[in-house]
């Protein structure tokens, strides 16, 4: 079965959307009607974050017969967690299991990604792709202590989290079963829309937004906040002012800059330290969530592209990602500075192919297991300080130093009378 989901996700990129979405199906009937004859356990983990498609999802498997285990990841999302601990019980989940993985997020997934200075088509740092196997680790944890045979999630039959999501569970629990409701006509041909799951939680007494829905959905992490779908999908269409709420409006920003001084080993960041107000973080977790500050304080990470996706078609998203894109142009700065040339070349490579992999689902892959373990051994001599200031929206290098520097400033220095010839 798993070879049969990774042939048709490597043949997607050649077929239509429609015919993909038709094989995705069937292969989705094919293990639930395989699953359901094995008479195996009813018992599903689905990854729960208390909003409405997941909250009517969460109802309609238990109509469906299942025993529902509601897992909710802590990945830095804004989130009244007892309130959706409360709902999920409330709905019928039969337990309620809730991680705080932001320690883990960073140092597990975000650091690697510095490491490999990850950038997707040119523009994207990637913060989705990398919240989402650390979820889907998690979730695949609670299945096996719980002793479930299926996991689901509310991801769309469109986008590229379904790949991300059940690529990882396959990996690391190759005989579970998933359900990805999006993909099933039962499923996707009753609910057309928002108004179709509005009225379905009316009628189960599933607690509905009080406060309009936004134009446009959102999706935010520890590393970042996305925009996309609804207004937004129009890509002439301006995104509005009032959409943000990760950085300030860089015309809006503070006229005095915060400058930086943040300290690397073997190319993560161990230390920062605002020069100005003395102000120092140097765990994981704090040192992190002080970057998204300073950097959403000034409007740094602000994005609107147009990005391929995975499985064909070209979509828009729009991306806040302040601490991250401080650490990208430190980290490029650093690792040029004390990085052999011929070596920087191999490394530049893989950190497109590792990026490439991220985005499209395969971090537990042996190939990109492989690619991060060369990555990191590339990492070795990334060390020394980067000071930078941040300002209205850029990120400006001010300076470095490194006790495996690879420059030589007396070979360098235009006084010197020795010839030397430049290629």
């Amino acid at each position: 079965m798993l070879l049969l989901l990774i042939d048709l996700l490597c043949i997607s990129s050649i077929l239509s959307v429609r015919i993909f979405r038709i094989l995705i199906t069937y292969f989705n009937i094919l293990f639930l009607y395989h699953s359901s004859s094995l008479h195996q356990s009813r018992t599903v983990v689905l990854a729960y974050s208390g909003g409405l498609d997941t909250s009517c999802i969460l109802v309609w498997l238990k109509e469906q017969g299942y025993e529902v285990i509601a897992y909710l990841a802590n990945v830095g999302q804004e989130e009244d967690f007892e309130a959706a601990q409360k709902k999920a019980h409330a709905l019928g989940a039969k337990k309620v299991f809730i991680e705080d993985l932001r320690k883990e997020f960073v140092e597990e997934f975000i650091w690697p990604g510095v490491q490999a200075n990850a950038i997707y088509e040119d523009r994207y740092l990637l913060g989705t792709s990398l919240a989402r196997p650390c979820i889907a680790r998690g979730q695949v944890k609670i299945a096996k202590q719980e002793g479930a045979q299926f996991v689901s999630h509310g991801a769309t039959g469109k986008g590229n989290d379904q790949i991300r999501f059940e690529l990882t569970c396959y990996a690391l629990y190759p005989d579970v079963k998933i359900i990805s409701p999006w993909r099933l006509p039962e499923f996707f041909n009753r609910f057309l829309g928002r108004n179709d799951l509005m009225e379905y939680a009316k009628n189960h007494g599933i607690p509905v937004p009080v406060t309009p829905k936004s134009p446009w959905s959102m999706d935010a992490n520890l590393m970042h906040i996305s925009y996309e779908s609804g207004i937004l999908e129009n890509p002439k269409n301006q995104a509005p002012a009032g959409m943000y709420q990760m950085t300030t409006d860089p015309d809006k920003a503070p006229n005095t800059p915060d400058t930086l001084e943040i300290e690397f080993k073997n190319g993560v960041p161990v230390k920062v330290t605002n020069i100005h107000d003395k102000t120092t973080c140097d765990s994981a977790l704090e040192l992190f969530l002080y970057l998204n500050k300073i950097g959403g304080k000034h409007g740094v990470g602000r994005i609107d592209i147009i990005e391929n996706r995975f499985i064909g078609m070209k979509s828009r998203g729009i991306y806040e990602t302040p601490g991250g894109t401080i650490l990208f142009h430190a980290h490029m700065d650093i690792e040029t500075f004390t990085m052999d040339k011929e070596v920087r070349k191999i490394k530049q490579s893989l950190s497109l192919k590792f990026s490439e992999q991220l985005y499209n689902g395969f971090w537990d892959s042996p190939e990109c297991e492989f690619v991060r373990h060369c990555i990191n051994k590339s990492q070795e001599y990334v060390q020394g300080k980067v000071q930078l200031s941040v300002y209205k929206g850029n990120v400006y290098i001010l300076g470095r130093e490194s006790p495996s520097s690879l420059y030589n400033r007396d070979l360098v220095r235009y006084v010197t009378q020795q010839a030397w010839f430049m290629f």
